[in-house]
């Protein structure tokens, strides 16, 4: 999956209007420091259809696309780190957009702190071991 990502987000840039023209899916890496009045311009430029699954960073969209496709996931590429950061939201320790300032710690893309990723590592190792036992 390709994405734009916190340096490569400029409206009226290169990657955006490369990527405005692919047909996969896209990812949006989002911080605290984008105004979101921009990001709702960049989806409006990335999806202008508004189509249901075209902009997500979904882990769990993009292993169905691949099985509905009879296609093999290639690989998942994670920003992630072994500290406390609030960087992402979510997970079960539920970061919110709020939390995102206490410990935020990246100067480029936003990272999963360590229970993030370990939650992730394990849907990534349940979607591939249902995969393996269905074959």
């Amino acid at each position: 999956m390709v994405w734009v990502g916190e340096r490569t987000r400029q409206l009226d840039g290169a990657h955006v209007e490369f990527l405005r023209g692919a047909a996969n899916p896209l990812g949006i890496k989002v911080s605290q420091k984008m105004d979101p009045n921009e990001l709702i311009k960049l989806i409006d430029i990335l999806n202008p259809a508004n189509k249901p699954g075209r902009i997500t960073a979904e882990v769990r969209a993009f292993f169905d696309v691949h099985e509905q496709e009879g296609s093999l996931p290639g690989g998942v590429h994670l920003e992630m780190t072994g500290q406390n950061v609030t960087e992402c939201i979510g997970g079960s320790r539920t970061v919110t957009y709020d939390d995102l300032g206490s410990r935020y710690h990246t100067h480029c893309d936003p990272r999963l702190n360590a229970s993030q990723s370990l939650e992730l590592a394990f849907i990534v190792a349940e979607r591939l071991r249902r995969r393996r036992m269905a074959t």
